[in-house]
């Protein structure tokens, strides 16, 4: 007499998700592992944006804090050097050596205006530039998780064609179209689909979160280069206009 709790288990054994991949075909093989790689890889994209934004964050308000506490920006620039640590503090760098190496003494109050004019746009195209440079930056890699969201669903969907075809072809040579010879097939289809989701879901939620992220942090940093600017600006007509009346 056979023992239904043993026949039980071994039935759960053959229907467990580490049998159905053994019991796989190499396509539909291939096809899990694949899908299995870009879904690790897509929570190793997820944690280190994470990381990232947490530590960007953390300087960020540190270098704020710096900023405005109103002291001299020579004296900034020069603690900061040559390495700055975050993406706002690699602007205001910028925008200091720019800054620097266009400072020009010009006699007539014409030219004055016209290098005042040519300093700030040198100035702001410098910042532009390098916010650009750092929003590239951080968007690293960004591409993988919306290929992975959009991709994933169709190559398990493949996985789940292929499965499916070769349990209608195991029923043409069996002739027998009960369950016990329908249910691996479409299991490991199923198996296919499942893994799909699982790696295109967390990728399309965290590449539309991280996304959002970037686009605040890229609108502050806009803010701070627009507001930095208007800071040297301020300075250079003082400065010009100091000249004008010593010149007179």
């Amino acid at each position: 007499m056979i023992d239904s709790a043993a026949l039980g288990a071994t039935a759960y054994t053959g229907m467990s998700m580490w049998s159905l991949f053994l019991q796989a075909d190499m396509i539909v093989k291939t096809v899990m592992i694949a899908l299995i790689l870009a879904s690790i890889w897509s929570w190793a994209i997820i944690f280190e944006k994470h990381a990232l934004f947490g530590r960007i964050r953390q300087r960020v308000k540190k270098f704020e804090e710096k900023f405005w506490k109103g002291g001299s920006l020579d004296e900034l620039f020069d603690k900061i050097g040559s390495r700055p640590q975050d993406p706002m503090s690699a602007i205001f760098v910028s925008a200091m050596k720019e800054w620097r190496r266009s400072a020009v003494k010009i006699s007539s109050s014409e030219k004055q205006s016209i290098g005042g004019a040519s300093l700030q746009q040198r100035v702001e195209r410098s910042m532009q530039i390098t916010l650009d440079r750092e929003v590239e930056r951080i968007e690293q890699r960004m591409t993988f998780l919306a290929s992975t969201g959009s991709v994933s669903p169709f190559v398990g969907l493949f996985g789940t064609v292929w499965g499916i075809m070769n349990s209608f072809h195991a029923i043409g040579l069996s002739n027998d179209t009960s369950l016990a010879v329908v249910a691996p097939g479409i299991a490991e289809a199923l198996f296919a689909t499942a893994l799909g989701l699982v790696a295109a879901i967390p990728a399309v939620v965290a590449y539309n979160k991280i996304s959002s992220d970037i686009d605040r942090f890229a609108q502050r940093l806009e803010n701070f280069a627009g507001e930095f600017g208007s800071i040297l600006s301020r300075q250079l007509d003082d400065a010009v206009g100091q000249k004008s009346g010593d010149e007179k």
